[in-house]
């Protein structure tokens, strides 16, 4: 592992009345250990998993791309200040990895299809095209199956977005390939249950105060998926 946890430091958090200070789970969690290549966050939108995940990356010095900001009705100027109020622990050296999101990936496609008009062989990274020419999904995997190619720490906010269930197998298996070879670590945040059935994963709920880790048939996406399956006609039933 390249980074063995993060520790919380919620006894220096500087306000409790906003978020993400105000959520109890990071008030009440010292401590999350990483011991396998892929470890995962889930819970519900709100929980703070996203919020955490980019915590880390910016602990580690890691970029996030972003858009210019945009102004808002209401500003909360402690909204990207958890990085300041946790500690990362390395197993070794510091090293290079990547961020990524969703929502954040058209604006980075955009950025280097303005790199490629100087420099035509910023693409060779990803197929020797422009990640815009392709589908949506089509272009998220062009960018993992050259990204994770190489070493490193990789953050991944909800990759499965973009991805219809056949891909995010796909997914998996560029996964496994990934972490097949050594010096590679995924921590990924997700709501897939495809994804979470990764073999030999560790999955942390944020919907469980501490922050605590769960089996896969344990997390809520697993048992919905499940049961919409096998009973669809109950949830289909609007009598």
């Amino acid at each position: 592992m390249h980074i063995n946890g993060v520790r919380l430091l919620h006894d220096r958090f500087p306000t409790d009345c906003s978020y993400p200070f105000n959520l109890e789970i990071f008030r009440k969690t010292d401590w999350i250990g990483f011991f396998r290549p892929i470890t995962f966050f889930i819970g519900e939108n709100g929980t703070g998993k996203s919020t955490l995940l980019r915590a880390i990356a910016k602990k580690c010095n890691i970029s996030i791309w972003e858009d210019e900001r945009r102004l808002k009705f209401h500003f909360n100027r402690y909204e990207d200040e958890m990085f300041r109020y946790i500690d990362v622990e390395w197993s070794g050296k510091q090293v290079a990895g990547s961020f990524f999101s969703s929502e954040m990936f058209r604006y980075f496609a955009e950025i280097l299809d303005e790199w490629a008009i100087a420099d035509p062989g910023t693409l060779s990274y990803f197929g020797n095209d422009s990640l815009r020419t392709r589908s949506h999904g089509q272009s998220h995997m062009m960018f993992y199956t050259s990204r994770y190619q190489r070493e490193g720490l990789f953050l991944l906010d909800e990759p499965e977005n973009a991805l219809s269930p056949r891909t995010q197998i796909e997914l998996l298996h560029l996964l496994r390939k990934a972490t097949s070879r050594d010096n590679v670590q995924f921590l990924i945040a997700t709501h897939s249950p495809i994804l979470l059935a990764y073999p030999g994963a560790d999955i942390y709920s944020f919907d469980r105060t501490p922050i605590q880790k769960v089996g896969y048939e344990e997390t809520e996406y697993y048992r919905a998926y499940r049961d919409f399956l096998n009973h669809r006609e109950k949830y289909l039933d609007w009598s």
